[in-house]
């Protein structure tokens, strides 16, 4: 469709009825509306030491681990790690620069492609996996808590100290305990802007890459040294090997499926666009692959200091070396675990809270904020009793991470829509605009074609989730599931860009046209006569003045 020419420097208002008026509140508030340039302060190196903080923790461990488990040998699986992370890290910056150029987060962005109305399903799906798994990382974070409190007084022994949970319950006492220090003192971190927590991640990704080397070294000296360990060589052989491989590889997509999605909500707050390219790009392969070469080590060496299987969960480690070693050896356990545990917060903040609140704000966003949605999100996560879902009997934990990858469905969509249909131009305040005639309501406020591509996008890997999940299906079907995100995204792009295609949608541009930079005044705000509450609720509607260029932009503002 032909798009407006700006009026140089224009910004104009409207006056709303009163039933315009109580739509728009249910689409905005401070945490939802563009972040405005005093916000925006997050540079190159808040992103590197956002990702470097990120990327160690005790998740990321594992999965290089599991790789090993599987059959690969030290080398394959940290190949595995280098590809996956740096094919995450490209997708991160697709998904990522739509935040830094418009300034606007997931909720937001999923309007464009989804609907008005439509976008509020994909951020409920987000919203509940960041409950659950903040929960899950709480819990993994009390066992940092664990070693810390056991460190210092070996009396405080889950197997000693009288229990009263079941047996079956997956916790004991001292367990829970633990989670509750570390789920109560989590609790002040919540209440930091986004654009302020960074310093959390700056601090992290000095102190805990240090301790994680540390551990390295010790682990390393204890084993007499890394032949051994390099020595050792894959249990697989032919086609077997290279579907490991391949699913090793995915397995490090996976981890990336949520922030994959929602990068948005941290890159919003880039100062310029490409302060969230280049650092994320980079820092995301070399973090991860750096923390998972210390869990292979680490973790392999454990079969050459105590024999037998290996110990694949360093936390576990740590507790032997505990029960084996002096005091000093515990001031060593005390000061790593206690760098996980730091891990771990920066993890859940990150990675859980803040993406859970920025989506709840959006579901209700006259009373939610992201402090209140990310309190909101911790409470559920208690309430959740997460012990249960890591018992080795349950196999929750294997639906959970199956269950990222239709996420990959939703990020089809949301990069085909921004990239391939409307060629980088959003019209910002129409964004906020629930009336029938605005370019992102559609039908009924849904968008039929993103729906049906992300329908699409998860029906090629339905069969092979169910396999995952233990229920007998065709081999065609796990080789499918075995490269799952690609399948669902490839899918569920292509089939949203051949919608698009064949019934044309509005607010498009024939070329490639970002006009995020053009906007340099962009509020939310209600004629003063209408009868708000507050200041908050007065923000509902966008007015935006574009710099005249002489090129196509946006339109007037309201």
């Amino acid at each position: 469709m032909g798009l407006p020419y700006p009026r140089r420097g224009s910004r104009t208002s409207f006056r709303t009825s009163a039933a315009d008026r109580r739509l728009l509140l249910q689409l905005t508030n401070h945490d939802l509306k563009p972040v405005e340039p005093e916000r925006r302060q997050w540079g190159p190196w808040n992103f590197v030491g956002f990702w470097i903080a990120d990327s160690f923790n005790i998740n990321t461990w594992m999965i290089s681990s599991s790789m090993i488990v599987g059959g690969l040998s030290w080398w394959q699986s940290w190949l595995c790690v280098w590809i996956g992370y740096a094919i995450s890290a490209c997708f991160i910056c697709l998904t990522g620069r739509i935040g830094a150029t418009y300034h606007i987060g997931f909720p937001v962005v999923s309007r464009s492609s989804f609907g008005i109305w439509g976008s509020l399903w994909p951020v409920f799906n987000r919203a509940a996996m960041a409950c659950v798994w903040y929960g899950v990382q709480a819990y993994i974070g009390g066992h940092c808590v664990y070693l810390m409190i056991r460190a210092i007084w070996l009396s405080w022994d889950r197997d000693t100290i009288p229990n009263t949970f079941s047996e079956g319950s997956g916790t004991k006492t001292a367990d829970y305990v633990s989670f509750f220090i570390f789920w109560f003192c989590s609790l002040p971190a919540i209440w930091f802007p986004v654009h302020k927590i960074r310093h959390l991640f700056t601090v992290k990704s000095y102190f805990v890459p240090v301790a994680g080397i540390a551990f390295l070294i010790w682990a390393v000296v204890r084993a007499g040294g890394v032949g051994p360990i390099v020595r050792q060589p894959a249990t697989k052989k032919g086609s077997e090997l290279a579907w490991e491989f391949v699913k090793g590889v995915m397995s490090s997509i996976a981890n990336f499926a949520t922030l994959i999605v929602n990068d948005p909500d941290f890159s919003r707050f880039a100062i310029k666009p490409r302060d969230a390219l280049w650092s994320q790009l980079f820092a995301i392969p070399v973090g991860f692959a750096v923390t998972s070469f210390i869990g292979i080590i680490v973790s392999s060496s454990s079969t050459i200091i105590y024999g037998g299987d290996p110990i694949w969960d360093p936390l576990v480690l740590l507790e032997r070396f505990i029960d084996d070693g002096g005091s000093a050896q515990r001031f060593g356990v005390f000061v790593i675990a206690a760098a996980f545990a730091l891990a771990q917060l920066g993890t859940n903040i990150a990675a859980n809270s803040v993406s859970a609140g920025t989506d709840m704000t959006a579901l209700l966003p006259r009373y939610l904020t992201i402090r209140r949605g990310g309190y909101i999100c911790a409470a559920i996560g208690l309430a959740m009793c997460p012990y249960n879902l890591l018992t080795s009997s349950n196999q929750f934990t294997t639906y959970l991470s199956a269950y990222s990858v239709f996420l990959s469905s939703i990020a089809g969509v949301m990069i085909s829509d921004y990239y391939l249909v409307r060629r980088g131009y959003l019209e910002v305040k129409e964004l906020y605009d629930a009336r029938r005639t605005g370019p992102y309501y559609f039908t009924y406020g849904f968008h039929w074609r993103a729906y049906a591509a992300y329908i699409g996008g998860i029906l090629i890997n339905v069969v092979g989730f169910a396999g995952a999940v233990g229920t007998p299906v065709p081999v065609g079907a796990t080789y499918v599931y075995n490269v799952n995100f690609f399948g669902g995204f490839i899918v569920s792009a292509g089939l949203y860009w051949a919608f698009c295609k064949v019934s044309p949608i509005p607010a498009c541009s024939s070329k490639w046209m970002e006009v995020g930079d053009e906007i340099d005044d962009l509020r939310l705000a209600y004629d003063n006569q209408s009868g708000s509450r507050s200041q908050e609720d007065e923000e509902v509607a966008v007015g935006m003045a574009a710099k005249g260029h002489g090129k196509p932009g946006l339109g007037d503002g309201f």
